[in-house]
């Protein structure tokens, strides 16, 4: 077998960086300590980093029980560069430019905009466009972008997109074409889990699956800092698992999914046609719940009736120590969640953490710049940790 010096020289670099990240201020000795790389290369590689403006020196931390030197602190120049992500839905675009460790630069979105094959990319492009031209100036510039997609996606390839017309359209290479950078098109529930993972604040859960409610139903599951997709890119597609056999007709071919009864598209449109509404969000449901109002009392309840099986179906499937669920309607009537974690009797149901997301909608934007980042610091299971505010 060949071994590439090149290779291992960027291993270890991406070894080196990420116990930086991981511990924030540290020495160049406990480095080495916890890398078990020798001092002489920690040293060499920490040069190369801040001469690339990846690390700073930030401090003097204290000398040992034995005396000597005080060390140097290192720390993960988060500003170094920046990063895109997007989320496009299929009635909306939003937008943000952050630095490497997700702070946020700016946040765009645009709501009630229907989203097609004909005006994605105009739509993506004028937004990177006007983030860029007030963009602050940073060592590396722009590294990456990510675009959330809300359907089947599988090596960049957007395959299959139930409610709007993207499936097979290309946007990465136009977009690479443009700015000259990396671009990532992935599912939006996939995202989203990488975005959690990667800047999670309690817990050091290696399976999570984050369960995405939207016009669909997904669960992006990621497992010791690894994305599961599947063979194809539909891995986690909760949404179209069968609820009732023979039931309602399913965009992707099938009758009676789940994301046919329990998505909060569903739930919308149901509560609005009840009430002869034009238009109902999570905010107007929320309200009509919260006021007592009887409809929106048994759509909410009934939802929970259906979702509960859903996830304890993905539960015995997957096994995770995390499930989280991200969904407006379930972060803004709080009552909701302990009703599903009642109904969850199983044995095999008992041990699992189940909690809404603390990222919320811009779970997937998070995630798309972990995923940028990820990529141009070479390092597979990135945690940057607490966001700054």
């Amino acid at each position: 077998m060949i071994i590439n010096k090149l290779d291992i020289r960027e291993q270890n670099e991406a070894t080196v960086l990420k116990a930086i990240i991981e511990n924030k201020n540290i020495s160049r000795a406990n480095i080495s300590t916890l890398t078990n790389l020798n001092k002489a290369s920690v040293s060499q590689i920490i040069k190369n980093l801040i001469e690339n403006d990846i690390v700073e020196e930030v401090g003097i931390g204290n000398a040992s029980s034995m005396g000597g030197r005080k060390p140097i602190q290192l720390h993960f120049n988060g500003r170094c560069g920046l990063a895109l992500a997007f989320d496009v839905g299929y009635n909306y675009v939003a937008g943000m430019l952050a630095y490497l460790d997700g702070e946020v630069i700016r946040l765009e979105e645009r709501k009630n905009t229907p989203i097609n094959s004909e005006n994605i990319l105009p739509t993506v492009q004028s937004i990177i466009t006007n983030f860029l031209s007030q963009a602050p100036v940073t060592p590396h510039g722009l590294v990456g972008i990510s675009l959330a997609i809300h359907g089947i996606v599988n090596d960049n390839r957007i395959t299959f997109t139930p409610y709007y017309d993207l499936s097979g359209l290309d946007i990465k290479e136009p977009l690479e074409q443009l700015f000259s950078v990396p671009v990532f098109v992935e599912n939006e529930a996939n995202l989203n889990a990488v975005g959690e993972y990667c800047f999670m604040t309690t817990g050091d859960y290696q399976k999570i699956i984050s369960l995405s409610i939207h016009s669909g139903i997904g669960a992006g599951t990621v497992a010791n800092g690894s994305l599961q997709s599947g063979s194809h890119g539909f891995s986690g597609e909760l949404g179209h698992s069968t609820l009732f056999p023979n039931g309602k007709f399913c965009p992707c071919g099938n009758k009676g999914c789940l994301e046919q009864y329990a998505s909060n598209r569903v739930l919308f449109d149901t509560f609005a046609k009840l009430k002869d509404l034009d238009f109902v969000n999570s905010d107007i449901f929320a309200a009509a719940y919260n006021a007592g109002d009887v409809d929106a009392i048994r759509l909410a309840l009934e939802n929970v009736d259906y979702l509960s099986i859903g996830l304890n179906n993905i539960i015995v499937a997957e096994d995770p120590e995390l499930l989280i669920v991200n969904s407006s309607v379930y972060r803004k009537i709080p009552d909701l969640l302990p009703r599903i974690r009642r109904k969850m009797v199983s044995r095999f149901t008992q041990s699992i953490t189940i909690q809404t997301s603390l990222l919320g909608d811009h779970a997937p934007l998070y995630g798309g710049i972990a995923q940028a980042t990820s990529h141009f610091l070479k390092i597979q299971n990135l945690r940057l940790g607490m966001l700054k505010k």
